[in-house]
């Protein structure tokens, strides 16, 4: 099956990207007739030596993003996948010639059709009289037998590209350029991992992997690696060959498909492996930097440093592609500051124990169980119009008052109750029923510290419910989990009342919560996240508005049992 891309046409893909990078970008020009990106100040390198790089599309933001101060002169990009041609690099070489620059050196990445095609150009451009050098960069570690064609050329180019500027932007000439960045890039290393293979415009995937299956050592093309290995969490970096005490410089590299947030899980993976081995991590850059279009994998670089060479990664350049890093070594830092220090809690008034706090035990007990027993319901009701995590919220909080039960803590009084729950689930319930649960109950304990009569329930019922409306924004009719707290509200309003009882009241409590959860799946969502989307599709009943009611149904049962 032929994938969707959002382009204007296959064909003219690659030239509609590099026009929108140039027309988003004042400092870049097309140079006219070619797929050439351009430094718009090329006339102020005169007398410095030019660096021209490329190749094929699809590898966004390379090559252009790296085009700046500091960094390349110029890109020559080819079709998606494909080597630019001869005639473009030729002309990008004349262009930077002819704009007086002292030399060019050319940055191409070990695959055939640009070491033919940047070399022809070369050879070309000698004859003219023109002084150019070619560095080709072999930076994959995939291959423990080297082939006849060498490592491919993979993202440890742009570090290439980093070092060559800074030291162009120094003024170096250009044999001694290209005798140090050759060095250098014999010191680096990539290798890639993927979860898919990705799918040229107008194409089918390049190849399919199973869902427990990675590919491990593949290139930047979309073909597939060396070697297929079962799914791991775990990220594993050949760094046999680094001693301890060795500096390296890191790239943890998007391949297109990850999220943010599998990057850093994989960065932060990284860091801890080579650190474990004693490998000083001097920078990370944690990006996107080289992909291959849509690819959902990560390739990991290493580069070995000294203090020079940290200076040049370190040198300014305006490409827009390069991280504003830090110039500090990442190994050695203090990653963790001390949590502050939580105030002393005050004096309770009132102190409740033996027979209340084994109630109170009991009641959590019984909260929890039943939550943890509708987990699946719950989560059946969220998919209509969330992301089907109801259930697993609740159980989840749920299980961590259980684990604070076990501690055998001491339930002084309800307000220090309440406090605690609402401390507990805004740590690790999460999302908005957590923040709107810790509202709740720590408005709730409030009237609870000077009193804990029933007209006092009533007002940190009360209480709760206005701090939720205040933050959450919902009201009654809304069809979220206030409109079971808001009915049964109102029944306890009853107890303020003088002479009034606990059971008969709360027994009409729960009633109206568990009606007002059911009549929930009538009503058009008006906070929430149910509110974006169609009221046809809501059929169901709220299961936050569920969730409440089962509470309630929870404490009344075990207050019957005790005979309260």
């Amino acid at each position: 099956m032929i994938s969707k891309k959002m382009v204007n046409s296959v064909e003219g893909c690659a030239d509609d990207a590099l026009t929108g990078v140039v027309a988003s970008n004042p400092d870049l020009q097309l140079l006219q007739g070619h797929r050439v990106a351009l430094r718009s100040d090329l006339d102020s390198l005169k007398g410095r030596v030019a660096l021209l790089s490329g190749g094929g599309s699809g590898h966004e933001p390379a090559h252009a993003g790296f085009i700046g101060k500091g960094m390349l002169t110029g890109v020559i990009a080819g079709s998606v996948f494909a080597s630019p041609p001869v005639g473009s690099i030729l002309a990008a070489i004349r262009a930077v010639a002819q704009a007086g620059t002292a030399g060019t050196l050319l940055i191409v990445k070990n695959y055939t059709g640009d070491r033919l095609n940047f070399g022809l150009a070369m050879e070309q451009a000698k004859a003219e009289g023109i002084s150019v050098e070619m560095v080709v960069v072999e930076d994959d570690s995939a291959f423990t037998v080297l082939k006849k064609t060498g490592r491919r050329g993979l993202c440890g180019t742009i570090l290439i590209h980093k070092v060559a500027g800074a030291l162009a932007e120094e003024g170096m000439e250009l044999k001694e350029i290209t005798k140090r960045v050759s060095m250098i890039a014999k010191t680096m290393g990539t290798l890639g991992v993927s979860l898919s293979s990705c799918s040229v415009p107008g194409a089918t995937r390049t190849f399919e992997l199973a869902a427990d299956e990675m590919e491990l050592g593949l290139g930047i093309h979309g073909e597939a690696g060396v070697q297929r290995i079962k799914k791991s969490p775990k990220v594993s970096l050949r760094v046999s060959h680094l001693s301890t005490g060795s500096s390296v410089v890191l790239i943890v590299n998007n391949l297109g498909g990850l999220s943010f947030l599998e990057l850093s899980i994989i960065a932060d993976a990284a860091i801890r492996l080579l650190e474990g081995r004693g490998v000083k991590v001097a920078r990370a850059l944690v990006g996107t930097f080289m992909s291959a279009l849509e690819m959902r994998g990560v390739s990991l670089t290493l580069m070995l440093v000294d203090e020079p060479l940290l200076k040049l990664i370190d040198a300014e350049t305006t490409a827009k592609a390069w991280p504003h890093m830090t110039k500090v070594s990442v190994t050695g830092r203090n990653r963790i500051r001390a949590a502050p220090i939580e105030p002393p809690e005050a004096p309770e008034a009132t102190a409740a124990g033996g027979v209340a706090s084994k109630q109170m035990t009991l009641v959590l007990d019984r909260v929890c169980t039943t939550l943890i027993g509708l987990e699946e319901h719950l989560n059946a009701l969220d998919r209509a119009a969330g992301d089907g995590d109801c259930g697993s919220t609740h159980s989840r909080a749920a299980k961590a008052i259980q684990g604070w039960l076990k501690e055998g803590p001491t339930l002084a009084s309800p307000a220090q109750v309440l406090s605690k729950l609402s401390v507990l689930l805004l740590e690790r319930m999460g999302g908005s029923s957590g923040a709107l649960y810790g509202l709740f109950l720590t408005a709730a304990a409030q009237p609870l510290k000077a009193k804990t009569d029933l007209p006092n329930w009533s007002a940190a019922m009360d209480a709760g419910l206005d701090a939720m409306q205040k933050y959450g924004k919902a009201a009654p009719g809304d069809r979220t989990m206030l409109d079971s707290l808001w009915a049964a509200a109102q029944e306890l309003q009853a107890w303020k009342s003088p002479g009034a009882s606990l059971l008969p009241v709360l027994t009409k409590a729960v009633k109206s919560a568990e009606a007002a959860a059911e009549a929930t799946k009538n009503m058009e969502a008006g906070a929430g996240r149910a509110s974006y989307i169609s009221s046809a599709q809501l059929d169901q009943p709220d299961p936050g508005a569920v969730a409440v009611a089962a509470i309630f149904r929870a404490i009344l049962e075990v207050l019957q049992t005790q005979g309260a």
